[in-house]
């Protein structure tokens, strides 16, 4: 069996040294630069890793305002997203520097976008997926609790100003998925089928678990615009890929994030262990 990706007869453009040292790294964008042939559109990358609890924070949107400052005006931008959620505020930071630079942003996700990763999603025009995407509910949490809990009239007697912060979070997902539906992939949709979407992926009515699994064909009877690609498909097989690149080189770096595209790109390490 011949030789494939990433086989090539010519050496790298990189001194030896350098080019180990960051073979990962050149080996991924290499993978980028193919599939941006594929889709004629420009790829970034959103990589969290799961295995270090990493979290969308007040960071992140100065790290994905420099990913996108070589892309062009009207330039269209896939976002492959990896991640389990984080900060609102954070998320909504990132959503207002993608929707500032990009026009026609489409988000993939070929594995997890959950919690504010899926509220980050609804900012695109529509959201790829294969057969192990899963987005989540986006219902947030408060110092680690359940805003629907938060919002029940006995922790109003128990603590009213957690109840507040509760009701208040509720209404800032609630508001932010509404305004991003509403503008972007059910743009022209009737507001009650709005309200119904964001009703259920925003309250524990339809999912008792904030980390149920939304799949494509979930997310489409939700009114979401999904593309779906088969397994076998080559575009779908190079994005798996990737992902699986990026899923292994983080563990065994032990990266926190990493923010990629073709020629740019930061990693940012984890907390050193705890002996």
């Amino acid at each position: 069996m011949a030789d494939k990706f990433p086989r090539s007869k010519e050496l790298p453009s990189q001194s030896p040294l350098f080019w180990v040292e960051q073979k990962d790294r050149y080996l991924r964008q290499l993978l980028i630069r193919d599939i941006e042939e594929t889709t004629n559109r420009r790829l970034v990358v959103y990589f969290a890793n799961r295995y270090e609890n990493a979290q969308i924070d007040a960071k992140d949107p100065s790290y994905m305002a420099e990913l996108l400052g070589d892309v062009k005006p009207n330039e269209p931008v896939d976002l492959m997203l990896q991640t389990g959620g984080g900060q609102t505020d954070a998320t909504e930071g990132l959503i207002s520097v993608v929707q500032n630079i990009v026009t026609d942003l489409r988000v993939i996700v070929p594995s997890a976008a959950k919690s504010n990763g899926t509220l980050l999603a609804l900012a695109a025009r529509c959201i790829l997926m294969g057969p192990t995407s899963e987005l989540g509910p986006i219902e947030p949490h408060v110092n680690g609790i359940p805003s629907s809990i938060l919002q029940q009239p006995t922790m109003a007697q128990q603590n009213f100003p957690l109840h507040m912060f509760g009701n208040f979070a509720a209404q800032q997902s609630r508001a932010l998925a509404k305004k991003l539906l509403t503008a972007g992939m059910m743009s022209g949709r009737p507001e009650t089928e709005i309200d119904d979407t964001v009703q259920k992926l925003a309250t524990r009515d339809t999912y008792q678990s904030h980390g149920s699994v939304i799949d494509h064909r979930e997310a489409a009877a939700l009114g979401l615009k999904v593309e779906y690609l088969e397994k076998e498909n080559p575009l779908w097989q190079r994005l798996w890929l990737l992902h699986c690149m990026y899923d292994f080189d983080a563990r065994k770096a032990r990266h926190l994030k990493v923010f990629e595209a073709q020629s740019r790109s930061t990693a940012i390490a984890a907390p050193p262990s705890q002996p």
